[in-house]
């Protein structure tokens, strides 16, 4: 008699194939409180992270994302300790002593610390970074955990007060507006409030030395974080963006956060800018006085809109976020005298065109999410459509897109179903070229 073989154990269900570690069932985050404290010399984080959040089922067993280089000391769940909690693969899993019925209020307080560093991804290295003289978080698509222990997906959106001691020559940059400053004995404590519902890896926490100025003349409050030495170079490099800010309120709507927004430099190179909510992190390398990084400002600066307060539920449709993005660099060209929009469609059309034809804008697959044929023929999708649907349309779609969806999550059909509100053809053989085939259509 042959000896029957065991079962494998079941796999876990996964939120999103793209990033299958990550997110986790049963309920859902409405606000982490953060109380935290760093030592840059050690680099050494210390922190309370208070979650609220309510159940989808009934529970007794629930996880949280966090990096396994951060310890958990204590867990307590509406006040009392659980039956157990436990680490493993990014996760700290806890076991009430009792069930909590679907529909109930949860506040989950973890206490925990250590040594953060990057998370390791098939993108790089993601999340909390030391600098030179700093940190920086870049928490796109799964780097929260490095800083946090959260429910790290962009369909969980939450919001959030973040507190942070650090030694007193730095200064903390975090999302939303600064309520407090506090100093006491060569330490300060920031702390910021941002009421929005933001997705966790467009959580963000910035440390140097650095100084805030203020940009004149802008529709919205726009302030500048960076070494001093770092000014002149940044006034010359970064002094359009009141101009980039009315731009895109006029064809986007109004700016979505309250707190304003606010860009970092660096004093270290970065290979990509990075954004959060709020605020964009640019390195050293992107403040020369050249004046080279114009395109990748306006991208950045519209994110505010689509990507951080327009967010997808699921990764798949990344184009959401970058097309739409990359598109805006194109109308900023035009608007400020540069190449015009037809021109940078007519470059990246010939570039695609002669690219392997293997992109499905759709649904790229995880290793090519950030592909740069993302960006580009997202943003040549939105051009097909605006020469179906005309100039009048196109424009009051994007900002019907920006305003019906503000702070939420979505997906492609969201966006198909609400253009063919503005079209008096099918779209479907413009969607089906673009969006569900590989092949380039001609333009």
């Amino acid at each position: 008699m042959r000896n029957p073989r065991k079962k494998a154990p079941p796999k876990p269900p996964v939120i999103d194939p793209y990033v299958p570690g990550s997110g986790n069932f049963g309920y859902r985050v409405s606000r982490y409180e953060l109380d935290l404290e760093y030592k840059v010399s050690a680099n050494r984080l210390t922190g309370e992270a208070t979650i609220t959040a309510v159940t989808l089922a009934a529970l007794q067993r629930f996880s949280l994302d966090l990096s396994d280089a951060l310890a958990v000391s204590k867990v307590t769940v509406n006040g009392r300790r659980p039956q157990a909690f436990t680490r493993a693969k990014g996760k700290v899993n806890i076991v009430l002593a009792d069930t909590v019925a679907a529909g109930a209020a949860l506040t989950v307080v973890v206490r925990y610390g250590g040594n953060p560093r990057p998370i390791r991804s098939p993108w790089g290295e993601v999340g909390f970074e030391e600098l030179t003289n700093g940190v920086l978080v870049a928490g796109q698509p799964n780097g929260a955990t490095s800083w946090f222990p959260c429910d790290d997906h962009p369909s969980s959106k939450a919001s959030y007060r973040i507190q942070i001691s650090t030694d007193s020559p730095y200064r903390a940059i975090a999302n939303g507006e600064l309520l407090s400053r506090r100093v006491r004995a060569g330490v300060t404590t920031w702390t910021y409030e941002l009421p929005e519902p933001t997705s966790t890896y467009l959580a963000t926490l910035q440390i140097g030395e650095y100084a805030t100025y203020e940009l004149a003349e802008s529709p919205v409050p726009m302030r500048a974080v960076l070494p001093e030495s770092r000014k002149g170079k940044f006034d010359a490099d970064f002094a359009k963006q009141p101009q980039m800010m009315k731009l895109f309120q006029k064809l986007f709507g109004p700016y979505p956060l309250a707190s304003g927004y606010t860009v970092v430099i660096t004093d270290d190179d970065l290979e990509i800018p990075l954004e959060a909510q709020g605020i964009s992190i640019f390195g050293a390398n992107h403040c020369t006085g050249s004046g080279h990084s114009e395109r990748l400002i306006a991208h950045e600066l519209a994110h505010q809109w689509f990507g951080n307060s327009v967010t997808v539920r699921r990764w798949r449709d990344i184009w959401l976020h970058e097309g739409f993005a990359c598109y805006a660099e194109w109308l900023w060209s035009q608007e400020s005298g540069g190449p015009s929009t037809q021109h940078w469609v007519e470059h990246y059309h010939a570039k695609l065109a002669a690219s392997p034809p293997d992109l499905l804008l759709a649904d790229p697959g995880p290793e090519d999410m950030f592909d740069d044929r993302v960006y580009k023929r997202g943003a040549l999708t939105l051009h097909a459509l605006r020469g179906v649907i005309g100039d009048k349309n196109f424009f009051a779609l994007l900002r019907d897109w920006a305003d019906r969806y503000r702070h939420s999550t979505v997906v492609t059909d969201d966006f198909t179903g609400l253009a063919a509100h503005y079209s008096d053809v099918s779209l479907r053989p413009l969607w089906d070229a673009w969006l569900h085939s590989t092949a380039v259509p001609p333009l």
